[in-house]
């Protein structure tokens, strides 16, 4: 249920304007007697019929319309992406600046979102009355698109190219979207559909119109959709992902190497676990079931999709975490005894200020496990690909852990096999990402990899190493082998053989 204390949404609403000046005017009468908190946002796509004339006389009267102007005419798509990027409310909804849609229904829209149930609301005309019955070869054209849009998605929606699509502004602006025309709702489902944000449909009414009332959508825009719909369905826009999406989407159909890493790590696993960089969620699902875990990221897309992914299972948080940053350390009331690191350190901009910030984040007794890329001579273009600040040495990770404040428990090499693999594609053949077709037969070679590697490897791509937090009472003595001159290279007890 949602809190009757906390104080109502602001609601952004974006009026995208083209030449509207039979009906824009009434339109926002219409709006502004909605009783909703909001900002009422008119883009004006260069109308030359006096439609900027109208809309600017009610933005005097009314302080909540925000009137911008498009440089030159852009098309709708150009006008809702200017308007998103404007919109300061907690949800933003699109809504057309002709009379076809009823803004008396923004309370039923956006309700969804407002319970906590939904990140994306689409109103659909053709499960809600009253409608005007529409032109057939419109309904028809309606229906196919949304059933390309369906298929290329997956989803089950009855009507995609509806105007009112109501979301968390959070979301939307974390979308780059591209479209400057009418192609801007199939774009907008399929990349929201791609995240994995939970999308409802509400029922609306409709009042359509025709063309002598100023309808300006055409065949050509038809076609336009259906380019739209194959562009971003079928195939990634690597402009609207981090730039690790790719690796992390391909290092999670890895399901015989994740296994791996987990089965070398899994001893050290306690109860109450803060997973730093979860990503997409593929080492979250090994964590399942254990009595705390806080899953987290610092990418907004990351987050979205592990709130999504693990929504409703007890035990389980999704929070945002930057080890780079010095708020970081406010998690720590969880009372962590494990931090999970893999495939993070080698990310991060100052990796000793890192590990010191986990230290904070880490109960008394409690470990750390970082997994990083291992060998500084392997450093190349497969690095920079995938972000990698850099690669590291085994005595180096154990000076850094010692340094944080952290005892050395383990250091244990891992998947020696692949090294020269990573260096041909790195070096010889400069490529900044793995061919798919090679990590498919890399993960099918696992079980030979594991047999080769044995139970301790003298050199491998990655390096675990396992950190503790001293228990209270011994931090002092450790903080002075910290300082010690003592070889880091010390072994301690020994991973258990996978």
């Amino acid at each position: 249920m949602p809190d009757s204390s906390q104080k109502p949404p602001l609601l952004s609403v974006l009026i995208p304007c083209y030449n509207e000046r039979s009906t824009v005017g009434e339109l926002l009468r219409h709006v502004l007697e909605v009783p909703i908190e909001k900002e009422i946002i008119v883009i004006d796509d260069k109308s030359s019929d006096g439609s900027a004339g109208v809309v600017a006389a009610l933005a005097k009267q009314h302080p909540e319309i925000r009137h911008v102007f498009q440089p030159v005419n852009m098309g709708k798509g150009a006008a809702i992406r200017r308007g998103i990027a404007e919109a300061v409310g907690d949800l933003v909804l699109i809504q057309d600046a002709d009379l076809e849609y009823d803004p008396n229904e923004y309370p039923k829209l956006i309700q969804p979102i407002v319970d906590g149930h939904a990140d994306v609301v689409f109103g659909s005309r053709f499960e809600g009355y009253p409608r005007r019955v529409m032109l057939y070869w419109h309904r028809l054209g309606n229906n196919l698109l949304t059933f390309l849009s369906n298929c290329t998605t997956n989803l089950d929606l009855t009507d995609m190219e509806t105007c009112y699509k109501v979301f968390r502004r959070e979301v939307i602006q974390s979308i780059n979207l591209k479209s400057n025309r009418f192609g801007i709702e199939p774009e907008i489902t399929a990349k929201v559909a791609r995240r994995g944000y939970r999308i409802f449909e509400v029922p609306i009414s409709y009042y359509g119109r025709d063309y002598w009332e100023g309808k300006k959508i055409n065949w050509k825009d038809g076609f336009s959709a259906i380019w739209t719909i194959f562009r971003y369905g079928l195939f990634d826009d690597p402009s609207n992902e981090p730039k690790t999406y790719k690796t992390l989407r391909r290092r999670g159909s890895l399901k015989r190497y994740n296994k791996w890493i987990w089965e070398r790590v899994a001893p050290y696993v306690g109860q109450r676990v803060l997973e730093v960089g979860a990503g997409s969620g593929t080492m979250t699902r090994f964590l399942y079931g254990r009595e705390l875990i806080v899953a987290t990221d610092k990418e907004t897309p990351y987050i979205d999709r592990l709130r999504n992914a693990f929504r409703r299972r007890p035990g389980m948080i999704v929070d945002r975490l930057d080890l780079d940053r010095d708020d970081a350390v406010e998690l720590a009331s969880h009372e962590f005894d494990t931090i999970l690191c893999i495939n993070v350190l080698e990310h991060t901009t100052d990796d000793a200020a890192a590990l010191r910030r986990a230290y904070q984040l880490l109960m008394p007794g409690g470990r750390i496990i970082i997994f990083v890329p291992a060998g500084k001579d392997l450093f190349g273009t497969l690095d920079r690909g995938i972000g990698h600040q850099r690669r590291y040495e085994r005595d180096e990770l154990i000076s850094l852990l010692q340094a944080a404040g952290f005892e050395v428990e383990e250091t244990v090499y891992q998947n020696r096999a692949a090294k020269l693999a990573w260096r041909l594609n790195s070096k010889l053949f400069n490529r900044n990402a793995l061919p798919a077709a090679q990590s498919k037969i890399f993960d099918r070679l696992v079980p030979l990899l594991k047999a080769l590697d044995g139970a301790r490897p003298k050199s491998g791509l990655s390096l675990i190493a396992i950190g503790k937090k001293p228990s209270l009472g011994n931090e002092a003595a450790v903080s002075v082998e910290a300082n010690a001159s003592a070889s880091p290279s010390v072994v301690r007890s020994p991973l258990p053989a996978s």
